[in-house]
């Protein structure tokens, strides 16, 4: 395999790089966001950009001054200027409003690992400005690039344990994989949070984590959780924000339209790749001594799911659906009037019907069962 997949984006980013407009590329630490914006400076001449990190003070301190003059200074002879984890510059929005507003043709690139800087700092100012592109470990959809059918089957008991952080494809063995992602973990993950003003228990954070861990597909109760770790329940509620505004986790809603039995109140998180899951509880075992397996298969296929949809632009809402008699569909889509439910199974040979009460109540859906016979046609 090359050691440089084609990410899904390039062309849509490249696309996207216009004159008088932002675009930010949005996106956990460490999934390729760096290395995708260097392949892309490789094919422009060297000095027609300005690349600043926002985490090197020098870099930071060249934008401090809000003025037109030092911007045309500072870009004289520049078509574009990347900032990299933008979400660090203090008053970034407005400095990138002042930019494309004053400097005629300029193009911009931002990249951030979290959210809530870059769209609350970014939001208001940039208004009609900007683009915003998301960039997620490797998807299946690129791994496809580069294996047959057959090498991506010998290849899902890893994906289900690693999941696809881009520089796990360097490594070979196992174990370097574990040690990666155990790096990952301490070092990177919650880096964005951790310097977020308020953060008092980065402990609990990962407690947090860990429940979280042990109920996949299963609805999350905040109130639960608080008394778990100890916390005010508000508490817990923004910090389940916080980690999904630096893409660690993703909230699923319960689904309902009529009926009164349906549970919409409580939500279900799943991580967005299964290796920071794996690493957060300890466990790379393999999957035939896993008790997790339908656990690890119905987080793969979401957040497999949630990177297909975002590549190729399919708009929809997701749900899972799951009535007080425990009738329920792992995933639920939600197109206009139109409404898919899937049931994900790691076993092929079970058997599974639309649930009753769906069927009564939603007698237009479709319903489909993804296991390991179609999954890719679910996720590619």
């Amino acid at each position: 395999m090359k050691k440089h997949l084609k990410r899904a984006i390039i062309q849509e980013f490249k696309k996207k790089v216009i004159p008088n407009k932002v675009l930010i590329l949005l996106g956990a630490r460490r999934v390729g966001k760096t290395e995708l914006i260097k392949n892309y400076l490789e094919e422009i001449p060297v000095n027609s950009y300005l690349q600043l990190n926002g985490e090197d003070i020098n870099d930071a301190n060249l934008l401090k001054e809000r003025s037109v003059h030092n911007y045309k200074r500072l870009l004289s002879g520049i078509d574009l200027l990347v900032i990299d984890e933008a979400q660090n510059i203090a008053e970034i929005g407005l400095i990138l409003k002042l930019v494309v507003d004053s400097i005629e043709g300029i193009k911009i690139i931002a990249t951030g690992s979290s959210m809530f800087d870059l769209s609350n700092k970014l939001g208001e100012p940039l208004v009609g400005r900007k683009n915003t592109l998301y960039l997620f470990p490797l998807s299946q959809i690129e791994f496809s690039e580069n294996e047959n059918y057959k090498q991506t089957l010998e290849n899902l008991e890893e994906r289900m344990l690693f999941g696809g952080y881009p520089e796990l494809v360097q490594y070979d063995s196992w174990q370097d994989k574990k040690e990666y992602l155990f790096e990952i973990i301490n070092s990177y993950l919650l880096k964005d949070i951790l310097v977020f003003e308020g953060i008092k228990h980065a402990d609990k954070i990962y407690d947090l984590l860990r429940l979280i861990a042990y109920q996949i597909g299963k609805e999350v109760s905040v109130q639960e959780l608080a008394n778990q770790l100890q916390l005010s329940k508000n508490t817990v509620a923004n910090y389940l924000d916080l980690l999904s505004k630096v893409f660690i986790l993703f909230k699923v809603e319960g689904f309902s339209r009529n009926l009164r039995k349906e549970i919409v109140k409580s939500n279900r998180w799943y991580f967005y790749d299964n290796g920071i899951r794996n690493a957060i509880i300890n466990n790379f075992n393999t999957l035939d001594s896993r008790n997790d397996v339908g656990d690890l298969w119905e987080n793969y296929l979401a957040y497999e799911r949630i990177k297909k949809q975002n590549y190729q632009k399919i708009k929809t809402n997701n749900y899972f659906w799951r009535t007080y008699d425990q009738q329920e569909l792992d995933w639920l889509e939600e197109k206009g009037d139109n409404l898919e439910g899937f049931e994900f199974k790691w076993n092929e040979n079970k058997k599974v019907k639309i649930p009753t009460a769906f069927a009564k109540a939603y007698p237009d859906a479709v319903f489909n069962l993804i296991n390991k016979a179609n999954y890719l046609d679910f996720i590619t």
